[in-house]
């Protein structure tokens, strides 16, 4: 198994603490808890971050917004349009947001909107 760098560890160990608070919200406002990294394209391999099988609605967390990161440059950006374009025609709903609002309130009543609660 390949050892992760210092910078590796500390972006997974963020990731997973951003996943503990976002699901903690999400059981305090009794929301049910979404798949992770959900492969929704029988082909590709193209996941949303969060997943909400029964309603058919994905939410994405862009990072790197502000400093220059993968879905703003160019490529990220034109290769995450086709990723949400195909996503849609596939029946899929989506919203985005970035890390800083995941357990926002504006997040978390757009997501009760989509799944109906």
């Amino acid at each position: 198994m390949k050892q992760l760098t210092a910078k590796q560890q500390i972006a997974l160990h963020k990731k997973k603490s951003a996943i503990v608070s976002f699901f903690k919200v999400l059981k305090a406002n009794n929301i049910p808890l979404p798949i992770i990294e959900y492969q929704f394209h029988p082909e590709r391999k193209w996941r949303f971050d969060y997943y909400w099988q029964q309603n058919r609605f994905a939410l994405e967390v862009e990072g790197g917004v502000w400093t220059g990161g993968r879905h703003t440059r160019g490529t990220g950006f034109l290769k995450d349009m086709e990723k949400y374009n195909t996503a849609t025609i596939m029946g899929f709903r989506i919203i985005r947001t970035v890390p800083d609002d995941l357990t926002s309130d504006t997040t978390i009543r757009m997501i009760k909107q989509l799944i109906n609660i």
